[in-house]
Formats: structure tokens, sequence, C-alpha cells
């Protein structure tokens, strides 16, 4: 007769993985960008001062052990003018209902402001868990973010509210914890060195339009677009040929410059960025084009992009 021996080993508990879809929203230009760039520690999304800068709904992963969180980062909620604004907020929309968790971020320096509330009764009726962020928090005083939280609080039950600031970092652990607390139970989705389930010449595309808006500041519209008309990786250079497209006439001649003064420093621009994304020696080459009245076009938004 044998006795069992008693186990000394101490008894580890795995915890379950978690698995989950975040839908950020809010109105143009409140830093929703920004702050999925600093979760997923890489520039993904475009950041510019202009509002309306983001147009597609650009997927983010944030993977970590035990929980990987895809942050739907989407088009500012605004009130549409034309066929490429109806896109942009239908993206948005779309985002929030493919989601687990919305995260609704707010501006603290500029306060509420009725596209804030306009944006509260689109999320009222939502059965989603709703997070409240308040970005630019290091730019105001407790006080004024006290009366911001108090303004909103019966727009939306929002299950938490939390104030972080996506350039100092400020509250963003405490924001990540809480939205890893609210992601269901389940398996990675994706390889844990994906950063995106978009193509690479999707975000080549991003940076050049980034650095468009960037360079030309108020004299070029949204009026435009960029087309990745080639990308070819060689052994120690990638090629890549992408063409701008504009409206008009008067555009074009702005973008170019006097002299190609000002394509030239759209390209230098958009290069050095595209080197540190690809972390590589990159040839560029940027041609303008006139597309007519392409956004309120559905075959050219389709052509570039926008479905």
């Amino acid at each position: 007769m044998h006795k069992n021996k008693e186990k000394t080993e101490k008894q580890y508990i795995v915890p379950p993985s978690r698995f989950g879809f975040v839908a950020v929203c809010g109105r143009p230009n409140v830093g929703k960008s920004s702050i999925v760039n600093r979760i997923v520690g890489t520039d993904l999304a475009a950041v510019t001062p202009k509002a309306q800068t983001t147009r597609h709904r650009i997927s983010a992963i944030y993977t970590v052990p035990g929980v990987q969180m895809v942050f739907l980062d989407a088009p500012g909620i605004h009130k549409p003018r034309n066929l490429l604004n109806q896109t942009m907020v239908l993206a948005a929309e779309r985002a929030i209902s493919d989601a687990d968790v919305v995260l609704m971020v707010t501006d603290s320096v500029r306060g509420a402001v009725q596209k804030d509330q306009e944006i509260c009764r689109l999320l009222r009726g939502s059965s989603k868990k709703l997070v409240l962020a308040l970005n630019k928090i290091d730019l105001v005083r407790p006080s004024a973010a006290d009366a911001f939280e108090e303004s909103l609080k019966d727009s939306v039950p929002f299950e938490a509210n939390v104030r972080v600031s996506a350039v100092t970092g400020q509250g963003m652990d405490v924001l990540l914890k809480t939205l890893t607390d609210m992601m269901p139970p389940g398996p990675p989705m994706f390889p844990e060195d994906d950063i995106s389930d978009l193509p690479v010449r999707f975000f080549v595309g991003e940076i050049i339009r980034e650095q468009l808006l960037n360079v030309t500041g108020q004299e070029i519209p949204y009026a435009s677009a960029v087309a990745v008309e080639e990308f070819r990786e060689g052994a120690e250079i990638i090629y890549i040929r992408a063409d701008i497209h504009v409206e008009r006439d008067s555009q074009k001649k702005i973008v170019i410059g006097r002299g190609g003064e000002m394509i030239k420093r759209i390209g230098i621009a958009s290069r050095m960025r595209l080197e540190s994304f690809l972390d590589s020696k990159v040839h560029l080459e940027l041609f303008v084009k006139v597309s007519p009245h392409w956004t309120r076009d559905p075959q050219k938004m389709k052509e570039f992009g926008y479905s």
C-alpha cells in the first residue's frame, strides 16, 4: 500500500485572457488619434491641429500578457456637408456598433460644447459599455475638470470617467486598466507583434496626407486625397510613388508652390516620417493631379479608398 505524496508545489491560477474592441469617438480635434497613438506606442493615425484629419476607421492593436484590445479610431462625429463627410460619420457610427466598449473623448480645455451633447444623445440609447475620457487634463485646473464632468454626467450613463493627457501620458495607465477590466473573456485575435490589421500602403498614404496638411497650413482645404500607386521594396531602399489629388487647378498650384517649393517640402517631411515608420531608406515620388468634385463622386471616393 502506497501513500499519496502531498503536493508541496504552489498552485498557480492563470487568469483567463481578454479580447475586445474599443471604439474611440468624439467631436473633431479633441485628441482621439493622439490617445490611440500613445496607447500603441506608434503614430498610426494622422495627427494635425486641424479638425477632421482622421477620415477612416483606423484599427490599432494593443497587446499585453492576458489582454488584447483593438482600438477603432473613428473620424470625428460632425454634421456632414458632402459625400466624403457622410462617409466619415458613417465610419464612426459603424465603429460604435462593432465595439464592446465605447470611449468618448472630450477636450477639457474647451469644456462641454453643443457637439458633445449631440454625441451624448447618440450614445444614450447604446447598449455598449461607455467610458468618458477628459483629454488635455494637464492644461486645466481640477475645478474646471470637475465642472466639465458635472455638465455631462446626466447626459449618458458612463461607467467610468477618466482624466488623461495624450501629450504627457497622465492618467493613461488608469484608462488602460479601466478598459481592460471591461473586456470580455476570449483569446487574442491577432499575433502579439501586430499593431494593425490594415496594410502598410494605407499608412503610407495617411503619412503623406498628414504632411500635406501640416506643410500647407490653411492654404489647402480638405478636398485632397492621396493614392499610393506604387510600393516596391528593394534590398536597401523602398520605392514609393503616390498621387496627391485635389479638386481644382488653383489648389494644384498651391500644393506645387512657386518653383515646386511646396511639393518639395511635403516630400521631404513625408520621406522623413516614412523612413521612421518603415525603418528603411525611402525613395519617394509625389505627383499632383486634379480630380474635379471627387468628394461628391462615389466612384472616385471608392478609388481613393473611401467606401
